[in-house]
């Protein structure tokens, strides 16, 4: 019941009010409730606006670093396959040096066979044991990918040549091998030694 009359006691106190209001009182209260409401929608719209700005310089960060760990990737595969070539050459090319070395046994087994006298009974036995040393060696280069370049008769190849001379030729292509003063080699296709060459004029 207080309850009630007291309901009824704040309507009666609040219709008092609006009847002594004035009309422009009346419209001021609204242009200020008006403001309020403008102010309420401003700022919720700046708070959405923070939001897009934030999402978007997330979505930047996120682009920026998939596309650093795309590099990071691809920069570590590239590192990893440079190594295995590197590993690899060094593997086939380790014995450049003591190949290198060898071949002057090989060019001084070549010299004696053609120094000996094949007619020569006597030195028969000698030029067979030189001809199996120089087989056996010949065939144990080729093994360890260590192979002869012996280019008579070839056009002459600046890359894998070295004229040591020129000089005329009847019947020779110009420009070609009529004679190999020292072979060259290749070790696993890689030029070791160049051949020393005459070439035709």
């Amino acid at each position: 019941m207080a309850e009630e009359n007291k309901a009824s006691e704040q309507e009666a106190a609040e219709e008092a009010l609006t009847e002594t209001q004035s009309p422009e009182q009346g419209q001021q209260a609204d242009e200020a409730a008006q403001v309020e409401a403008q102010v309420e929608v401003e700022g919720e719209l700046e708070e959405r606006g923070d939001l897009d700005s934030q999402i978007e310089a997330l979505q930047q960060e996120l682009a920026e670093a998939r596309d650093q760990a795309l590099r990071t990737a691809a920069e570590a595969q590239n590192i990893r396959r440079r190594a295995e070539i590197d590993a690899e050459n060094a593997r086939k090319f380790a014995v450049e040096r003591f190949a290198k070395d060898l071949l002057p046994v090989v060019d001084n087994l070549e010299r004696a066979l053609e120094s000996v006298d094949a007619t020569d009974e006597s030195m028969k036995a000698i030029l067979e044991g030189v001809e199996l040393t120089y087989r056996s060696f010949s065939d144990m280069l080729e093994r360890h990918n260590l192979k002869a370049i012996n280019p008579e008769g070839e056009p002459f190849d600046p890359q894998v040549h070295e004229a040591i001379s020129m000089v005329e030729a009847p019947g020779a292509e110009p420009n070609s091998v009529i004679n190999v003063v020292q072979k060259g080699y290749t070790l696993n296709d890689r030029l070791l030694r160049a051949a020393m060459v005459v070439v035709s004029k």
